[in-house]
């Protein structure tokens, strides 16, 4: 006879197995509530105004007033198809008098000062204008479930639906959108994948930055996190795209040898999604004597298995804090932002 909770569970019996009895089984979900990044996160993380910078690749035309002969091109020179100089795998730029330029990571306004700077020191008060003329620098990584994943390029800053487009179509039969995300500056941003795919929301549809990566990953990689009074705390992997509040936690190793550690009774589960985030008190003890229904999990969730009473959600967060901070890198965004980057 298996010792584990799914195995005790069925042997107690729900009352569901009987087909005598109708009536539905109540909610184990004791208690409830939701929260949400503040506008001024959001406002800072995904609504800022995307500055073009310059790359290797990009061509730019310089003009100096009424000295044509520093200006690229030269005129008349444009007419054979050259419009400006190319920025090279270095981030440098050729220009007459000047030489070579460093202009990797400037935006158009920052170069035309330097050069205005620069060509002061040979012409009385120059009057210099930049123009970006092709963009060939900016880049994005679409990985996962794409019909074609790999490096895009594009002439112009995109936002996710128009970077994801040039990646083909979303393999949706196998995609984890609930897991999606975007990395830009080494942090995960806040996007609802579900949200914008599934339902419309063009909210989530951000601006990009170049060098972004936008990761579908597949339903197979669906993980709950499991922490507290359990033997293996960690990862706990989704079978055909489903796993209970149960399942879970014999996973995690708990059995009837040892539930008398674990406050079954108050189980806490933090689920998020985006920029925001829902948290349950569950009693799983209920569940596991057939007197409450299944309690499922959705990929990312963070179940914590108190180990004595837990007075409320901030107690409950600084025990999970450890926890938390060791797997913070794929943690989903709302969580990490909220909990680890105060």
């Amino acid at each position: 006879m298996s010792s584990t909770l799914t195995g005790c569970a069925i042997m107690t019996g729900s009352p569901l197995t009987h087909p005598q009895q109708k009536q539905a089984l109540p909610s184990a979900v004791l208690s409830q509530h939701e929260d949400h990044l503040s506008r001024a996160t959001m406002d800072r993380l995904l609504h800022r105004s995307i500055t073009y910078h310059l790359g290797a690749g990009d061509v730019v035309s310089v003009s100096v007033y009424l000295h044509p002969d520093l200006s690229v091109p030269q005129p008349g020179v444009a007419a054979t198809g050259m419009v400006g100089t190319l920025v090279s795998n270095d981030g440098n730029i050729q220009l007459p008098l000047l030489g070579v330029v460093h202009v990797a990571g400037m935006t158009t306004v920052q170069l035309k000062t330097r050069l205005t700077r620069l060509y002061a020191h040979y012409v009385v008060d120059p009057k210099v204008y930049v123009q970006l003329q092709v963009a060939h620098s900016i880049r994005y990584y679409l990985l996962g479930e794409f019909t074609k994943p790999g490096l895009v390029y594009s002439d112009r800053p995109l936002n996710v639906l128009e970077a994801m487009a040039l990646a083909g179509s979303v393999n949706l039969a196998n995609a984890n959108l609930r897991g999606a995300y975007v990395v830009q500056d080494g942090r995960k941003l806040p996007v609802n994948f579900h949200q914008l795919i599934m339902a419309g929301d063009l909210q989530q549809n951000v601006p990009l930055q170049t060098g972004d990566t936008v990761v579908i990953p597949s339903v197979s990689t669906m993980r709950a996190y499991v922490f507290g009074a359990v033997v293996k705390g960690g990862a706990v992997p989704f079978i055909n795209g489903r796993l209970s509040l149960l399942q879970a936690l014999s996973d995690a190793g708990m059995n009837v040898n040892n539930l008398t550690i674990a406050r079954l009774s108050e189980i806490r589960v933090i689920r998020s999604e985006g920029a925001s985030g829902q948290f349950y008190v569950v009693n799983a003890r209920r569940i596991l004597e057939g007197k409450a229904t299944p309690f499922f999990l959705k990929s990312g969730d963070i179940v914590f298995v108190p180990q004595t009473d837990v007075s409320s959600w901030n107690q409950a967060i600084q025990l999970l804090l450890p926890s938390l901070q060791a797997i913070g890198a794929i943690l989903n965004p709302f969580v990490s932002i909220k909990f680890l980057r105060q």
